[in-house]
C-alpha cells in the first residue's frame, strides 16, 4: 500500500475531523459572503446615504462584530484541526514518514477543504441573501425599492483570502514542529486557565466600563474639546479596555464563578471547563461580541418603530402640509372637492403665510496642519436660512395663544421642547436676501410643536416689516386640516399626496437638508456644495423611503404615515433584521460547535467517571454545568452589555431619556425575552446531542 493510499485510509476513519474543519470555513464564508453581499447592494447604498448613523452602524457591526467574530471562529476550528490531527501525523514521523511527504499530502487536503468549503460557501452566501430578503418581501412588505440588486466586490475575496492563508499558515507551523513526542501528545494537550485572582473580575468590570464610555466619548472629545478630526479609526482604540475587560470578566467566569460558596459536587465538571478554559473563553468572547451585534442591529426595528408611531399619535393635528407660494399646489377649494369625492369630512382648516430669511449664526471651518484636520467656529452674519411666522399666523395654526413682542423672537422646538441635536434656535440677526436689510431680535422662551418644529415666530408688525418686499419663490404657504374618523381616510391621504407632488415642480425636487444661502458660503469655502453630487428627489418615485423620508415638501397626514410606515422604512428594517439573523445565527454555530467540541474532547472522563460509580444524573449535571456556562454566560454578558451601551446612546444623544425612547427601550426588552427563550430552546437541544454523543 502506498503512503497516500494509507494517508487517504487514516483521512476516512477521522472524516469527522475534516467535515468539522470544512463546516465551520463554509458557514463563516457563507454567513460573511451574505452579509457583504447585503451591505454593499447597490438597493442598500442607494437608501443608506453616505456619513449617514445608518450606515456607520451597519459598518461597524460588520468590522468589530462579523469580520472578527467569524475570523477567529475559523482559526480556533482550524486549530482544532490540527490538534485532532496530531497524533496520527506524529505516527507517522515516528515510523519513518519525512515532512516532505506529510507536507505533500497536507497540502492537498487543505487544497481540496479550502476550494470546496470556501467555494460553496461564497456561492450559497448569495441564494442565501436573496432568499432570507425575499421572505421578508413576502410576509412583511414588498415594493419597487425591495428589489434586491446584488454587485460584486473585494470584501468577500478578501475574507476567503485570510481563510485560506490561515488555513496554510497553521498547517505549515504544524508540520514544521520537530518534536515527535509533543506532536503525538498534542491531541490530549489543553490550554488550561491557571489561578486566576479573585480581583480578575472586579478590574475586568471596571476596565468593560471605564473602555466603553471612553470609547463613546472619545470622538466628542476629540472634536467638540480639541477641535482636531481625528484619522478613521484611532477612537476605535479606546475601546480596547472594555476588550481586555470583557475577557477578564469571561476568564473569572470561567475559573472561579461569581458564587463565593464551594460548589464541590460542581467540582469535577468545573475543573473540565478550566482544563481547556483558554479555548471555551475565546469562544465565549466571539459569542459575546456577535451576541452584542445581533441585538445592537434588532433593537434598530423596535426604536424606530415605537417612536415613529408614538409620534404619528401624539401630533396635534391630522393633516399637515406646505408648500412654495410659487407652486400650484391644491388650496382650500380643490381639497374640499377632493375630501367630498372620497366622503371626508374636514372638521377644521387654517391655512397661513411663511417666509423664507436669512438668519445668522456660526459654522466650523476646517482647516489643514501638521496635526491634521482641525477646525474653528466663524460667525456669519448671514449664515443660511430659516422659516418665520407671524404671531397671527402660529396662533391660528396651533390655536395656542403667545405672547411676543416687536424685535423678539421665538424658535420652535419639538413637543418635549428639545432641537435634536439639529436646530439651536439662538438667532439674533434676520435678513431679507432681496433687500439686504437686516434686522436684531432678542430671543425669548421657545415655542413647542412636532409638526412646525424648526421654524421661528415673530410679532405681526415684525413679519411684515422683514418680510417686505419677498418674491413668491422666497414665501410659503402652511396648511393645518383636521377630519373626522381619521383612521378611515388613507384612500383621501393617498390622492392628496398624490395630487401635491404632481403638481410641484422640479425647482422644489430638493432634499430637507437643502439650503440655498448655505450652498452659497459652502461653495465659496470649499468649492462645491455636498448636496450637489447628489440625485434630487424623483417624483416618480414617491413611495420611495429615500423620497418620503427627505423630500423637503413632504406633508405629513397622520394615516398615510401610520399606514406606510414599514413601507416608507421597509429597506432600514430589513436590512437590521437580516444582520441580526445573521449574527443569531453566528452565535447559535459557534455555541453548538464548542458543545460538541467539549463533548467530545471529555467523552473519555466522562466513561472513566461512570466506571468510578458516578450516576447518570451526576453525569447529566456535570453536562449540563459546561454547556449552560458555554451558552449562558456569553449570551448573558452581550445583552446585558449592549442593552445598558444602547441606552447610553439614547441618554447622551440629548442627555436624556425621552418618553418614546424609554417606550422603546421597553419593546428592546421584551424582544430579548423572545429571542432568550428561543436561545434556551437551542440549548436544550444542544444539551440533548451532547448528552447522546457520552452516552448519558
Amino acid at each position: 500500500m502506498s503512503f497516500s493510499a494509507l494517508y487517504a485510509k487514516l483521512r476516512r476513519k477521522n472524516i469527522g475531523q475534516y467535515a468539522l474543519l470544512s463546516c465551520c470555513c463554509f458557514f463563516s464564508v457563507m454567513l460573511m459572503t451574505s452579509y457583504i453581499f447585503m451591505m454593499r447592494s447597490p438597493t442598500i447604498l442607494t437608501v443608506l446615504p453616505e456619513g449617514g448613523d445608518s450606515r456607520k452602524q451597519v459598518m461597524m457591526i460588520f468590522v468589530v462584530l462579523a469580520v472578527i467574530g467569524c475570523a477567529v471562529f475559523t482559526t480556533y476550528a482550524a486549530g482544532l484541526f490540527f490538534r485532532q490531527k496530531s497524533k496520527e501525523t506524529g505516527v507517522f514521523l515516528a515510523l519513518g514518514a519525512s515532512k516532505k511527504q506529510l507536507k505533500s499530502e497536507l497540502w492537498k487536503e487543505l487544497s481540496i477543504i479550502s476550494i470546496i468549503s470556501c467555494g460553496s460557501g461564497a456561492i450559497l452566501g448569495i441564494p442565501l441573501a436573496y432568499i432570507i430578503w425575499n421572505i421578508f418581501r413576502l410576509f412583511i412588505v414588498d415594493t419597487q425599492e425591495m428589489i434586491l440588486n446584488f454587485d460584486i466586490n473585494l470584501y468577500i475575496i478578501i475574507f476567503i483570502i485570510y481563510v485560506i492563508f490561515m488555513l496554510f499558515i497553521m498547517g505549515y507551523k504544524f508540520i514544521m514542529k520537530t518534536n515527535i513526542i509533543d506532536i503525538i501528545k498534542q491531541t490530549h494537550s489543553a490550554k488550561p486557565v491557571h489561578c486566576v485572582p479573585k480581583w480578575f473580575g472586579v478590574i475586568g468590570i471596571i476596565l468593560l466600563i471605564l473602555g466603553g464610555f471612553c470609547g463613546y466619548i472619545a470622538p466628542s472629545v476629540f472634536i467638540l474639546g480639541l477641535h482636531w478630526y481625528p484619522p478613521e479609526g484611532l477612537t476605535a482604540i479606546f475601546y480596547i479596555p472594555a476588550l481586555i475587560g470583557l475577557y477578564m470578566i469571561l476568564l473569572h467566569t470561567v475559573s472561579n464563578g461569581w458564587s463565593k460558596r464551594k460548589k464541590y459536587k460542581d467540582i469535577i465538571s468545573v475543573s473540565m471547563m478550566k482544563f481547556q478554559g483558554r479555548q471555551t473563553v475565546r469562544n465565549m468572547l466571539v459569542m459575546t461580541l456577535l451576541i452584542a451585534g445581533a441585538y445592537f442591529g434588532s433593537f434598530y426595528t423596535p426604536m424606530l418603530g415605537t417612536g415613529a408611531i408614538m409620534s404619528f399619535d401624539d401630533r396635534p393635528v391630522d393633516y399637515a402640509y406646505h408648500f412654495r407660494a410659487d407652486q400650484n399646489i391644491p388650496q382650500k377649494k380643490e381639497v374640499f372637492e377632493l375630501a367630498n369625492k372620497y366622503g371626508v369630512k374636514i372638521t377644521s382648516w387654517a391655512n397661513v403665510p411663511m417666509a423664507r430669511l436669512g438668519v445668522d449664526g456660526e459654522i466650523s471651518v476646517e482647516k489643514e496642519t501638521s496635526l491634521g484636520t482641525t477646525w474653528e467656529s466663524v460667525y456669519y452674519s448671514l449664515l443660511k436660512s430659516d422659516i418665520f411666522l407671524s404671531k397671527s399666523s402660529y396662533e391660528a395654526l396651533t390655536g395656542e395663544d403667545i405672547n411676543i413682542k416687536s424685535g423678539e423672537i421665538a424658535a420652535i422646538m419639538d413637543a418635549s421642547g428639545d432641537g435634536q441635536g439639529i436646530f439651536d434656535g439662538n438667532v439674533t440677526l434676520v435678513t431679507n436676501t432681496l433687500t439686504g436689510e437686516s434686522w436684531s431680535f432678542k430671543s425669548i422662551e421657545h415655542l413647542c410643536n412636532d409638526i412646525l418644529f424648526g421654524r421661528y415666530v415673530v410679532s405681526d408688525e415684525d413679519y411684515l416689516k422683514i418680510t417686505n418686499g419677498l418674491t413668491l419663490d422666497c414665501q410659503e404657504q402652511m396648511v393645518f386640516f383636521n377630519v373626522e374618523n381619521d383612521e378611515q381616510t388613507y384612500d383621501f391621504a393617498k390622492a392628496l399626496f398624490n395630487e401635491i407632488v404632481d403638481h410641484s415642480g422640479e425647482e422644489v425636487a430638493v432634499y430637507d437638508s437643502f439650503d440655498p444661502i448655505l450652498k452659497q458660503i459652502h461653495t465659496e469655502l470649499y468649492g462645491y456644495y455636498f448636496l450637489d453630487e447628489q440625485e434630487p428627489p424623483n417624483y416618480d418615485n414617491r413611495d420611495s423611503s429615500d423620497f418620503r423620508m427627505y423630500w423637503q415638501y413632504m406633508p405629513k397626514f397622520r394615516v398615510l404615515d401610520k399606514a406606510d410606515f414599514i413601507k416608507t422604512t421597509a429597506v432600514f428594517l430589513m436590512l437590521f433584521i437580516f444582520i441580526s439573523i445573521i449574527c443569531f445565527v453566528a452565535v447559535i454555530v459557534v455555541a453548538f460547535t464548542r458543545s460538541i467540541t467539549i463533548a467530545i474532547s471529555n467523552k473519555k472522563i466522562y466513561d472513566d467517571l461512570r466506571h468510578l460509580g458516578a450516576s447518570n444524573d451526576y453525569l447529566n449535571n456535570c453536562a449540563k454545568s459546561q454547556v449552560k456556562k458555554v451558552f449562558f454566560v456569553p449570551i448573558i454578558t452581550g445583552t446585558s452589555l449592549i442593552y445598558i451601551f444602547y441606552s447610553m446612546i439614547m441618554f447622551f444623544n440629548d442627555n436624556r431619556l425621552t418618553l418614546y425612547e424609554i417606550a422603546g427601550l421597553l419593546v428592546c426588552l421584551a424582544l430579548i425575552a423572545i429571542i432568550s427563550f428561543v436561545l434556551y430552546l437551542i440549548y436544550r437541544l444542544t444539551l440533548k446531542k451532547v448528552c447522546n454523543i457520552l452516552k448519558i
